[in-house]
């Protein structure tokens, strides 16, 4: 069999309705919807190979090799795609990112999306977007949602099978900017996978959860309508409701630094002050700061200026998963 390769590039994507805790681990099913952007400057770029004389699988991410968890978790998306494909060849995966990886800026998301992409085309296999979806969410739940392009919804769904994210709107609807405030780019010692367990040892977990749908539903008007204002309450309340979540588990997970703290009361004054602009943040200390497009740079000379920001980010509205021929 000779060798099947194939390379793939993904965004991360920002969550405005979080994905915070499973009901189904192994599956990487959520106990509630979520609506995100994808990040048009930042990716992910993989390239596999199905090799018939390797031994086994290998992982390779910037440059340095992988094992442990990082190196399981690509093998069982890899497994799957075998089975698919009904093959038995074992895979080089080559991995870059052109952004921080673990620091809350969905790293795993472009990275998965990546992986299903490229896999399962080096595999032979020609899936739908809602199949490639599915095997991307595997192998981390959000990044279900760095398959399709633009604003996207992954729906919980009531099983595995319609557990998947699709665009609600292309990335031209609206034209978002993600500033993204780097506090910190050092590898977060509790990664998302391991918060997700904890999740439901917050006694707000549950109040979280029981009012997803209505943020839900809130945030999707807002996107659909372009209404910023509606956008910024409901973003920032629910990303405050994941924080509180995660703060009062067992063991509690404080992603924040005093960086962190010190751009969303920025965001905040400059919000007062009639800034179109609100935050959000992800598992990790790193602040995601959105605005219009047109106050992209300002934004970003801002954010510079502030104490504990050590760089800022750019990233407008991404497109979906792609094949690099």
């Amino acid at each position: 069999m000779p060798n099947l390769t194939a390379t793939a590039i993904a965004h991360p994507n920002i969550a405005f309705i979080k994905y915070w805790g499973n009901r189904d681990d192994a599956l990487r099913l959520p106990v509630n919807g979520s609506l995100s952007m994808n990040l048009d400057n930042l990716y992910t770029r993989t390239r596999v190979t199905f090799n018939p004389d390797l031994p086994a699988d290998s992982l390779t991410i910037n440059g340095k090799a992988a094992r442990g968890p990082a190196l399981i978790r690509v093998i069982e998306i890899l497994d799957l795609v075998r089975q698919q494909a009904g093959q038995t060849g074992r895979a080089a995966v080559v991995s870059s990112n052109n952004f921080p990886i673990g620091a809350g800026i969905a790293s795993s998301a472009a990275a998965f999306a990546a992986l299903a992409l490229s896999a399962s085309t080096a595999a032979g296999l020609e899936l739908s977007e809602q199949d490639l979806s599915r095997l991307a969410r595997r192998g981390s739940g959000s990044a279900c949602r760095s398959i399709p392009g633009g604003f996207v919804e992954w729906q919980m769904g009531d099983s595995e099978a319609d557990s998947f994210a699709f665009s609600i709107a292309p990335a031209a609807h609206w034209p978002l900017v993600d500033c993204v405030a780097v506090v910190s780019q050092v590898h977060k010692v509790t990664g998302s996978s391991e918060g997700h367990g904890l999740a439901a040892s917050s006694p707000l977990q549950n109040a979280r959860v029981g009012d997803a749908p209505r943020r839900l539903n809130l945030c999707r008007q807002a996107i659909l309508t372009k209404d910023f204002a509606a956008f910024a309450e409901v973003v920032e309340l629910d990303c405050n409701m994941m924080h509180a979540v995660m703060q009062t588990s067992s063991p509690a997970l404080l992603y924040w630094q005093p960086g962190t703290l010190a751009v969303m009361q920025a965001v905040t004054a400059w919000r007062t002050a009639g800034q179109t602009v609100c935050y959000t943040i992800d598992a990790g200390p790193n602040v995601h700061v959105l605005c219009p497009a047109d106050a992209a740079q300002q934004v970003q000379s801002k954010l510079a200026e502030i104490a504990g920001v050590e760089k800022v980010l750019i990233a407008g509205v991404g497109g979906p998963a792609r094949l690099e021929i």
